[in-house]
């Protein structure tokens, strides 16, 4: 009993101090978007923008598809936009009109209701702030507010808690409901300590 106690006690701070940790400007990036072209993360400032890294070959990003169509469909009327972002686009000598068909497969296969894009592999490392040389799975899912600021990721191994929709959820409602001026306080405070 007791060592369950602190396994799901391990898992609770494991999850709170990814959530600390993670509250930062989130860095430039540059994707592709099939039909769409190149296009940054920044022209997304002014929604909530859920971030996943994906592997269009992983069951977990596959089941995580469903999940974040569903929170799409709920919060997309409240500036919520999802975005998936595969990091095996350019694998196996893949050129970007290959990696566009890549993603549109799994678009249409997992019925994602949200843009699939690709990116460079080495640029999800960067983009979390981890070394290439940490291992690391995925989805990787990254919460940002509407400021442009990073409140919440995985951590490079996961958390099997931080991925269940309850909890994406209300993270999303909590970055939703938040005044923009509440979040530029939190960077403000962020920065000084």
């Amino acid at each position: 009993m007791l060592l369950r106690f602190g396994l799901i006690l391990g898992i609770g701070l494991t999850s709170l101090h990814a959530q600390q940790a993670a509250l930062r400007p989130a860095p430039p990036l540059t994707f592709s978007l099939p039909q769409e072209g190149q296009k940054t993360l920044s022209q997304y400032r002014g929604k909530v923008v859920a971030l996943e890294f994906i592997l269009t070959t992983c069951m977990h990003c596959q089941a995580a598809a469903k999940v974040m169509t569903k929170l799409q469909n709920e919060f997309g009327t409240k500036d919520l936009q999802v975005l998936d972002l595969a990091i095996n686009g350019l694998d196996e000598g893949r050129d970007a009109k290959a990696a566009n068909a890549l993603v549109t497969d799994f678009s249409s296969t997992y019925q994602a209701g949200f843009p699939v894009g690709w990116v460079q592999r080495e640029a999800m490392p960067a983009f979390m702030g981890v070394s290439v040389m940490e291992r690391s799975v995925v989805p990787q899912l990254v919460l940002i507010d509407r400021n442009g600021v990073i409140h919440y990721q995985t951590p490079p191994m996961g958390d099997e808690h931080s991925m269940m929709e309850s909890t994406i959820r209300e993270r999303i409602q909590e970055l939703i409901t938040m005044p923009l001026s509440a979040a530029k306080a939190k960077t403000t405070v962020r920065k000084r300590s």
